[in-house]
């Protein structure tokens, strides 16, 4: 730390000194309590067991680590692998980073309003796996809080599962544990809890179990039974101890389990706040030493713990939301959170870009200038606080971070944010002023503060609440939803796009004299997903139609600069997008491209207006590039796997297409891949990207390059001199090396490109591949649609939630149901974008059913059949002229034939029409026999409809055969009386 803040941390050792319970005493003497308890069976006693990261990479079902018992879930799920540390746990203790901030469990627009919520907090825990249960759970609880925290026993409550029997449930009572309280509290101090607060579930389905919590009231020497769980900051839930002893099924019914468990969980700071007497947990020495830093930096007022109406300059709630958002952006990208657009890494953004706002708006008085690394300055100070329970923070070698790394990770967020943070809170007054009337800020304004300052939506609706208004949540939707589109590439209908002629270029050229864009600056970036806003000059300004000198907000047009850092398309590569700021407007790029040398930024003119000759400031969309570079350079990849796989068979690239969200590959090949080659080309790009690679790029002599052994050129394509060349793999390297040694055969491991585009600095940023298509677009050129970073990942997922659900169909044993559930899965397995090769798999499971009911109703015809014989055997024919019996064969046609072969065979003059209907009440067969003797008399055909025909059928055949089915059994009597009333008369 700097020396301010070095003298600072002296001062806060100083005064947690002087403490009686600092917050590393009390965390400390909570897992030592645990780990001292003794042995029950010889089950080794409790382990500390080290927090796990809060990106919890594992578990797609989570966007943070939000809860201590997270990291052994596959304990409780019974899923722990042998070989894991896990399965050797019979008790463990630890204090858990969590953080509740975006998906189901929310904090983050609470955080600072009041004196308790917090998007990262510690949880102290305390587990046992099938060893002890309700009664050392409770006995320990109480001994620590009361004998250890020596915290007042008349100032604690407790609450118990009251289940839900009662309302026609099947959780019973909880009384073990009211009884165990009851021996321990006063009777009006142990309070029955309905099943919201009181009984714990992880799922829809999976363990669960009753709970009970301790609540604590700050105040004392009342009865404050009727506020708990009520809400109120004096009197609050501390502690909570969860019994898992159920299991919810699927049908929602519940079984015991075997093994029980205990799964508990205290608040840190809360603790803390209680054995330090502060009312909140806000005045602790967790946050006091950032509260004194900010202090220090910004000269604003010192901390006076005000919420509400009382906080009347805003300045207490900055403060809290500054110190809360700083802990939790420190731990988060020290554990591998990054900064983004999408998923976790928006939640980053956006408790970033909160901080910032409130820290510039409030904490910074009149005359003190905002400057960038505020923020990611008190980074340091989280780390010398926490970083001895967490010594990951000085350094996280699964993630590679270390404090200086996750420092300037949030300073250049920081950085990015400030560029547009004043004059988006100038946006937004205006927006406010003009919506103000309806008292609702408008959907599209909304979304031009995310799309154009970068404000989260959330932090816009903090902004409106502040003045009384709210956003239309909705239009903002629409808008963000179109945006989207246009991101991926999606053209909107009747959306116009630019372009420029010949002559156009020529007049840009010679009258409007403009030199050819300079465009050598795409190339500086970080492909992580950040990089430079350089300046430009408008050189021409093209509407569709003319040059103009002038654009005014609202107008579609494309802008010539005299240099540009955006990517035109070119080589497959998608467009860049993102924005063009000058001081008098904004402009959002939609489309770039190139025409004959001239780069043309197509987009909106948002605000403001644009002329020849303005300045302007580049700002990139470098996420959006940053997903399509690893696209890029994984497409480099895949051909260079292809040309292993398919070894022997001239593969050339016959075209591509990059986007953010895709890429796409043509390749001449005579024949579909088969399952095994796309999978095992698919094994190989895995295996480069988890290598972590590399990969290098350098302009060189088109000659020279040339010589490269491995070089891959694109057939047709026309190469610069020098070009540009692209080389990545698992054999280290330079470019230079290539060129130095060109037949030297290790090349022949790396792929070698010549291209133009953008690319990953090292393979890890591609995180993951799949494919997800392969197939044939003309004779001889095969394309192979693949995805990459969590696209791929989540496309091995659906793999694997399809073979959950093919697992579930297999143990079904009513036929008619699977047959409907494969049915279903096929439908499913065509529309859902999987791995390719998995999407294989799970088809031949599919069949496998398919198989299955085949043969099972096989099995069943058999039976059908020789029942309809042992039938046909007993009926009595003679004395009759003709026969119409009811089959018991459940409407199936082979059935009714193997009776009447029998009856025909008994007596084979004998007219004969027998029927037949299903269980399930949608099938009526029917099939008639007439012997010559009866031709003219009698129509098999007649025979079949006259009966069919009230159940809205019909057949068709022969006078001499014919047969028939309908869908309504419903009329079958009326069916069958017709059947027995047609040969009347007529014989």
């Amino acid at each position: 730390p700097p020396p301010p803040l070095r003298a600072l941390l002296r001062t806060k050792d100083a005064a947690s000194m002087s403490l009686e319970w600092p917050a590393a005493k009390v965390r400390s003497t909570f897992i030592e309590f645990f780990q001292a308890k003794e042995e029950i069976a010889n089950d080794g006693g409790h382990t500390h067991y080290p927090s796990c990261g809060v990106v919890p990479f594992d578990d797609p079902t989570l966007l943070f680590n939000n809860a201590g018992m997270n990291q052994f879930k596959p304990i409780f799920m019974g899923m722990v692998d042998p070989s894991s540390p896990l399965a050797k746990l019979k008790r463990a203790t630890n204090t858990s980073k969590c953080i509740r901030a975006g998906g189901k469990h929310n904090d983050l627009d609470d955080v600072g309003k009041d004196v308790y919520h917090h998007t990262f907090f510690e949880m102290l825990g305390n587990w046992s796996f099938a060893s002890y249960f309700k009664k050392e759970g409770i006995a320990w609880a109480w001994e620590l809080l009361t004998v250890v925290y020596k915290l007042p026993a008349d100032r604690l409550y407790a609450t118990y599962c009251e289940g839900d029997q009662h309302l026609g449930g099947m959780v019973p009572p909880d009384e073990e544990t009211r009884d165990l309280w009851l021996a321990l509290l006063p009777a009006d101090r142990v309070i029955k809890g309905n099943m919201k607060d009181n009984f714990w579930e992880m799922g829809d389905t999976g363990p669960c179990g009753p709970c009970c919590e301790l609540h604590y009231d700050r105040i004392g020497g009342r009865n404050a039974a009727h506020l708990v769980n009520m809400d109120d900051p004096n009197v609050l839930e501390i502690w909570n101890v969860v019994f898992i002893q159920m299991f919810r099924n699927k049908d929602k019914t519940l079984t015991m389990l075997p093994g029980k468990h205990v799964d508990t969980g205290m608040g840190m700071e809360r603790i803390t706040s209680i054995l330090q007497d502060k009312m909140s947990n806000y005045d602790t020495d967790l946050f006091t030493p950032i509260f004194e830093a900010i202090h220090l930096k910004t000269g604003v007022r010192p901390y006076t713990g005000k919420v509400g109406v009382e906080d009347t300059d805003g300045v207490d709630m900055a403060y809290r939301v500054v110190a809360d958002h700083i802990r939790t952006l420190t731990i988060a990208v020290t554990d591998g959170a990054q900064p983004g657009s999408e998923g976790r890494s928006y939640v980053i953004r956006r408790v970033m870009r909160r901080g910032v706002r409130y820290a510039k708006q409030y904490l910074f008085p009149e005359g003190v200038k905002y400057e960038a690394g505020f923020f990611a300055g008190l980074s340091t100070l989280v780390v010398d606080i926490l970083g001895d329970v967490f010594p990951e923070l000085h350094g996280n070698p699964g993630t590679g971070t270390t404090p200086e790394s996750v420092a300037q990770i949030i300073l250049e967020e920081e950085i990015s944010f400030l560029k547009t943070l004043d004059r988006g809170i100038a946006q937004f007054e205006k927006f406010a002023a003009l919506d103000k009337a309806s008292g609702k800020l408008s959907g599209p304004h909304a979304f031009m503060l995310y799309d154009t300052f970068g404000f989260p939506v959330d932090l816009t609706l903090l902004m409106a609440e502040e003045k009384g208004m709210i956003v239309d949540q909705e239009g903002y939707d629409v808008a963000m939803a179109e945006q989207k589109a246009k991101s991926r590439g999606e053209a909107k209908e009747g959306s116009v796009v630019l372009t420029l002629e010949a002559e156009q270029t020529d007049k840009v050229a010679n009258e409007l004299a403009v030199a050819p864009t300079i465009d050598i600056k795409k190339y500086e970036w970080a492909s992580a997903g950040t990089g430079p806003s350089p300046s430009a000059t408008v050189r021409a300004i093209w509407t569709g139609k003319e040059f103009v000198q002038e654009a005014a907000e609202g107008s579609f047009v494309g802008m010539i600069l005299d240099e540009t850092n955006f990517y035109a398309e070119a080589g497959g590569q998608l467009y860049d997008t993102g924005r063009i700021s000058s001081s008098d407007g904004t402009f959002t790029v939609d489309n770039v491209q190139k025409f004959g040398g001239f780069i043309l930024h197509s987009g909106n003119l948002t605000s403001g207006a644009f002329k020849v000759g303005d300045t302007v400031e580049l700002s990139v969309d470098y996420e959006r590039r940053s997903a399509v570079a690893a696209n890029h350079t994984t497409t480099h990849l895949l051909n260079w796997a292809l040309r292993k796989v398919l070894e022997g068979h001239q593969i050339d690239q016959r075209g591509s297409i990059v986007g953010p969200d895709k890429l796409r590959f043509d390749f001449s090949y005579n024949k579909p891949m088969t399952v095994d080659e796309v999978d095992k080309v698919q094994r190989l790009v895995r295996e480069v990207i988890k290598g972590e690679f590399d990969s290098h790029r350098k302009e060189v002599p088109l000659a020279d390059a040339k010589q490269i052994k491995s070089l891959r050129a694109v057939f047709g394509e026309v190469y610069p001199d020098p070009v540009r060349v692209v080389s990545v793999g698992p054999v280290k390297h330079t470019v230079e090396q290539l060129l130095a040694t060109p037949d030297n055969d290790e090349w022949l491991q790396l792929s070698v490109e010549f291209c133009g585009g953008t690319h990953m600095d090292n393979t890890r940023e591609a995180m993951d591949f799949a494919v997800i298509g392969e197939e044939g677009t003309a004779k001889g050129i095969r394309r192979l649609v693949c995805v990459t970073k969590q696209a791929a990942r989540d496309a091995q997922g659906a793999a694997d939630e399809m073979d959950v659900r093919v697992a579930n169909a297999s143990d079904t044993l009513d036929m008619v149901a699977l047959e409907g559930d494969i049915a279903k899965l096929r439908t499913e397995v065509d529309n859902t974008v999987m791995d390719y090769a998995r999407r294989d798999k799970v088809k031949k499971s599919i069949d496998a059913l398919k198989d299955k009911v085949l043969a099972v109703e096989k099995e069943a015809l058999k039976v059908k059949l020789a029942a309809a014989e042992a039938w046909a055997n007993e009926i009595k024919v003679e004395g009759r002229t003709s026969v119409v019996e009811e089959v018991d064969v459940d409407g199936d046609v082979k059935g009714l034939d193997s009776a009447m072969k029998v009856i025909s065979s008994k007596a084979p003059e004998m007219p004969v029409c027998l029927l037949s209907r299903n269980a399930k009440g949608d099938k009526v067969s029917c099939l008639a026999v007439v012997p010559k003797a009866f031709a003219g008399k009698l129509d098999a055909k007649d025979w079949i409809n006259a009966a069919l025909e009230q159940c809205g059928g019909k057949g068709g055949g022969k006078p001499d055969r014919a047969q028939g089915a309908a869908k309504d059994a419903s009329k079958f009597a009326a069916a069958f009386k017709a059947a027995t009333d047609y040969p009347a008369g007529k014989i």
